[in-house]
């Protein structure tokens, strides 16, 4: 997604057309600021999946927190900056701390299911 088939106009042709049709009175402004925050989530999520797969991936105990969260800020960093050179894209240190932000919480989510785990076993 970091081509310009993944900028704000792209992926208006699809998200747009649902957001006027879920929400028909709002304003076209409205409906701009809500497929901004769609494309926020979005990115949040897809690296909170990143550093669940990562985890999963891993088998090294001392590793399998630090090493996924390591490969979301390199992901992330190498992603904004790939999008810095497309015409339709913008690199921002914004999405990367957004991205930051929803590997790390998948870690947590992570690291509080894996004491729950170990705490109920013992």
């Amino acid at each position: 997604m970091s081509s310009g088939q993944g900028s704000m106009d792209e992926t208006s042709r699809f998200i747009r057309p649902l957001l006027e049709f879920l929400f028909p009175a709002a304003s076209p402004e409205t409906i701009t600021l809500y497929h901004a925050f769609i494309r926020k989530c979005a990115h949040f999520t897809e690296y909170a999946i990143l550093t669940l797969l990562a985890y999963r991936a891993i088998t090294n105990e001392k590793l399998r927190l630090i090493a996924p969260l390591i490969l979301v800020v390199a992901v992330a960093s190498l992603d904004e900056y790939n999008q810095s050179f497309e015409s339709t894209r913008t690199g921002s240190i914004n999405d990367v701390l957004l991205d930051i932000a929803g590997g790390a919480t998948m870690a947590a989510v992570i690291w509080g299911v894996v004491k729950i785990r170990r705490q109920s076993v013992d």
